[in-house]
């Protein structure tokens, strides 16, 4: 007889060992689901390259549509504005390498980070983009220049260039150890760039890599293949290569103009005579020196005929001022031809890669330069040429492409609008700087983002003898202020002077302007928390010793 009772509990048990199983299963799937689902949305925070070359003007890049970029194109940076945006007013905060890299590590004014002027220590133990990257799970890459002295935190890989580096046959430091790499700096960069994306990402999580070139620095050393690049080029000179200086005390009292301050050999590659290619007044000879024979008999090769015609054309006086600068603009301009490929080798494989679409790619400088604007090479000084600073980027489904944006953006916003983009704005609060990824994502709400910016330049006594300065400017005026060795005031209407020829500071017909604008200036550095100690003074002393070496680098005194 079939027990029904016992039928029924076996029953009920194989009903729940189903359902538990299903459950089981179930559970499983879903965790699998969730699993997948965690990884989708970690794929989706875009990668970051951000590429940055040191002493990059804007004149220099074709798709800002500068006369002189437009005679030598950079098709490959104007790739990046064609895909996406292209800024028009991006600045930085303090125009100088080390300080400048350092604000874009931080996102804080020098006087916070700590690292005011070339020959500081970077403090590496405080909060830095890359490190928040790095704890967010990103794996972080630097290669290049890094010149901040000690060696970086937060990169899960680093290769580095020695101090400011050398063109040719250039030391990098790898883990600790120091190497004499054969071949040409930003060849090298561009190439263990590719090497990284290639042989040592990790590709189940973003990746954010810094590549920053050594180029376009002084001495403006082509790669070989570029060497006689723009021979027959003939580069327009600013209207102001021969400024008359009034009311800009400053301006009148440095030391980086092309006709004046350059050396013949190191800097503009003259020789000493016809047919010879031993180079003329060169106090920093290594640069050269290391080359091997094949390279330099190939550099002499390509300088000895162009040369030998400056010997014979005999110039002197103001047509030799003009020679120099066209010496100057045609390697400046052959030495940046190497880095606009290397940009294009790097777009080339992310875009065969599949990687493009979910990249953002940042092009900079770490700050402008001038291309002769007040007879000038170098930057440091608040006026727009070496205060305004390239910035060009794409983010393919986020950027739309060919945007051209106003505001008045700085470097110093870098690290929270990379954060933002990673989505992780909230580990930025204590930064200086603002996100503005909402500008890229919608062009038209730029015109609330800021309506002022602050700069702050610390460097002297120093080469090129730029006297300390702070100031402001709005989308129309800038004030300035000198206040190291010199106590003198600069006020400038952009609309009406964009070269900043004319000090307006005493000009009664701004006096509401300029009240309003020191208004701006005293909140503006209460907001950036500036002190008293910000401001003082260099011992006249080193003033007159920093002078004096600078006279002997020029040969000047016998």
């Amino acid at each position: 007889m079939v027990n029904i009772y016992r039928l029924a509990q076996i029953e009920f048990k194989m009903h729940y060992f189903i359902r538990f199983q299903l459950l089981v299963f179930l559970g499983f799937a879903f965790s699998c689901k969730s699993e997948q689902a965690k990884i989708a949305v970690e794929n989706q925070r875009p990668n970051i390259l951000f590429i940055m070359a040191d002493d990059h003007a804007i004149q220099a890049i074709s798709a800002y549509g500068h006369p002189i970029g437009k005679l030598a194109s950079t098709p490959n940076i104007d790739r990046i504005a064609n895909n996406g945006a292209i800024f028009n007013h991006s600045y930085v905060t303090n125009s100088i390498c080390g300080p400048s890299r350092a604000v874009i590590l931080t996102g804080k004014h020098s006087h916070i980070n700590g690292f005011r002027q070339n020959g500081d220590r970077f403090d590496g133990s405080q909060p830095t983009l890359p490190k928040i990257l790095q704890q967010e799970g990103y794996q972080t890459a630097l290669l290049g220049k890094w010149h901040l002295h000690g060696y970086p935190e937060g990169f899960d890989y680093w290769k580095i260039i020695v101090d400011q580096g050398n063109y040719y046959n250039p030391d990098f430091i790898e883990n600790g150890d120091t190497t004499r790499i054969k071949g040409y700096a930003t060849d090298i960069i561009t190439n263990d760039a590719l090497n990284w994306l290639k042989n040592q990402r990790n590709d189940s999580v973003p990746f954010f890599l810094m590549v920053q070139h050594k180029a376009p620095h002084r001495n403006w050393m082509p790669a070989l293949r570029h060497i006689n690049k723009y021979d027959s080029v003939q580069f327009p000179l600013p209207e102001t290569y021969f400024p008359s200086f009034i009311d800009q005390q400053a301006a009148e009292e440095q030391l980086q103009t092309i006709y004046k301050d350059m050396y013949e050999g190191h800097d503009l590659k003259m020789s000493m005579e016809y047919g010879s290619t031993e180079l003329a007044h060169n106090p920093w000879k290594t640069d050269f020196d290391r080359m091997d024979p094949e390279q330099r008999k190939e550099w002499d090769t390509g300088y000895l005929a162009k040369n030998n015609i400056f010997h014979k054309s005999d110039l002197m006086g103001r047509e030799l001022d003009e020679w120099k600068g066209q010496r100057y603009l045609q390697d400046y301009m052959a030495t940046i031809a190497s880095v606009d490929e290397g940009v294009g080798e790097l777009l080339d494989y992310l875009e065969g890669e599949g990687l493009a679409e979910n990249t953002l790619v940042v092009y900079t400088s770490d700050q402008g330069f001038y291309l002769g604007e007040n007879g000038w090479f170098d930057k440091r000084f608040m006026y727009e040429p070496s205060f305004r600073t390239p910035l060009l980027m794409q983010w393919p489904g986020t950027i739309e492409k060919g945007i051209k944006i106003d505001a008045m953006v700085q470097n110093l916003d870098f690290a929270q609008t990379f954060l933002e983009s990673a989505g992780v704005p909230h580990l930025g609060e204590d930064m200086q700087g603002e996100s503005f990824l909402g500008i890229l994502k919608d062009s038209t709400s730029e015109a609330d983002f800021r309506d002022v910016i602050y700069y702050h330049y610390y460097d002297y006594p120093a080469f090129h003898m730029v006297k300390k300065h702070y100031g402001i400017r709005t989308q129309r005026f800038k004030l300035m202020h000198f206040y190291d060795d010199i106590d003198q005031w600069e006020f400038y209407d952009l609309e009406k002077d964009p070269l900043e020829q004319h000090n307006l500071i005493d000009d009664g017909q701004y006096s509401d302007v300029l009240i309003e604008m020191h208004r701006k200036l005293d909140s503006v550095q209460k907001f950036y928390r500036l002190t008293d100690q910000e401001f003082l003074n260099a011992p006249k002393e080193k003033v007159e010793n920093a002078y004096r070496l600078f006279e002997r680098l020029r040969g000047l005194d016998n």
